[in-house]
């Protein structure tokens, strides 16, 4: 079987397990603030949080474009679990030569705003880690937390195991996804902290994390287009279905091209990615431009796509009993994480600017 075939497979069967087990009633009880624990068994049965392992480490071995895929097909179903940031995670504890350990994963974001960053010195034999994390994703439901500090100059990557962290404050998006502020004081033995791959600093976690929620948005667009036009398909006024009313279709056409428009800036920053994965540069201060322009365009393209979504569906598209609502929550969320349009699209202009005349072409070019 080719490697195409068995990238094929997988997805199709993630597809069919999300659509299986992601019911309105696993929906619901995630925005009460239940883990969906029955839903996260099967999705780490399949072993999707280690698709971007390699597999002399224990993954699958897939490529890492293929595996990408995986986080926009969660993110097509509002899937109510952290499959992207586990998945981020175990990457980097493999990377490290640390134990990838069972159960939900996450990563803190490196640039979460904060004065009191997690500080990694040396203890003895081992290490010393004191300060906050901040705006964690799912962080009280973690078996492990997996951070970047700094120490003499080079990034290292902790392993944080649950209970090592006090949750200081408890916070969610707008979706209702937790974002938890961890406070960490603790000795840590060394076997916890290794150093970083070559290359991956700050700003290179950041991109990573940047393209993850692009990859999430695109899907979640991509459902929303299929749910708008089901909806104007089905739903009859003045006598005929609203999908046969000139002004509805252009608003379609834009919805549909705005679909398409993030899904293909979401693929060309997934290769971005991999290309950093190996140990490609990150030049500051946007990192590659495919994952900035991915991130900023996806971010518009939500903001538009919810607003013609919900103007389709009516008071329908915010009731509790229908779809829409926990992918356009989720969509207002995953726009502002790892960066917002605005953050990334000055960095794009800080690049150009850089650039100066002669440079703007083989800049665009390049990326």
């Amino acid at each position: 079987m080719t490697d195409s075939m068995t990238d094929g497979i997988l997805a199709d069967t993630a597809r069919r397990l999300f659509a299986d087990r992601v019911t309105p009633e696993v929906l619901r009880l995630a925005d009460e603030g239940h883990w969906p624990a029955g839903l996260w068994a099967a999705v780490e049965e399949m072993g999707l949080p280690l698709a971007l392992v390699p597999e002399e480490a224990g993954g699958f071995g897939l490529g890492m474009v293929e595996a990408l895929g995986l986080v926009r097909i969660a993110g097509s179903f509002a899937a109510p679990l952290p499959l992207a940031d586990s998945m981020l995670a175990a990457w980097l504890l493999a990377g490290a030569g640390l134990e990838v350990p069972a159960g939900p994963l996450t990563v803190a974001p490196p640039k979460a705003a904060g004065s009191d960053a997690p500080s990694l010195t040396r203890d003895g034999d081992g290490w010393r880690l004191s300060g906050t994390a901040r705006r964690v994703p799912w962080g009280r439901d973690a078996a492990a937390v997996v951070l970047l500090a700094e120490q003499d100059g080079r990034s290292h990557i902790v392993r944080l195991d649950s209970g090592e962290w006090r949750v200081a404050e408890a916070g969610r998006n707008i979706a209702g996804e937790p974002r938890d502020d961890l406070r960490l004081d603790l000795a840590l033995p060394g076997r916890r902290v290794a150093p970083a791959p070559t290359g991956l600093d700050a700003d290179s976690l950041h991109a990573m994390g940047a393209t993850l929620r692009g990859l999430a948005m695109a899907g979640a667009v991509e459902r929303v287009l299929d749910l708008t036009v089901q909806y104007a398909g089905e739903r009859v006024q003045f006598g005929r279905p609203l999908g046969k009313f000139q002004a509805v279709q252009q608003n379609l056409a834009v919805l549909a091209g705005q679909a398409a428009a993030a899904g293909a800036a979401a693929d060309g920053a997934a290769e971005a990615f991999a290309e950093l994965a190996a140990g490609g540069a990150c030049p500051p201060p946007v990192g590659p431009l495919p994952i900035a322009a991915a991130k900023m365009r996806c971010g518009e393209a939500a903001g538009i796509a919810c607003s013609i979504a919900h103007q389709m569906h009516g008071a329908i598209g915010f009731t509790h009993e229908h779809a829409l609502h926990h992918l356009t929550r989720r969509l207002w969320s995953w726009r502002d994480e790892y960066g917002n349009d605005a953050s990334w699209a000055r960095g794009i202009g800080h690049a150009v600017a850089a650039a100066g005349a002669d440079g703007l072409w083989p800049l665009v070019t390049a990326a």
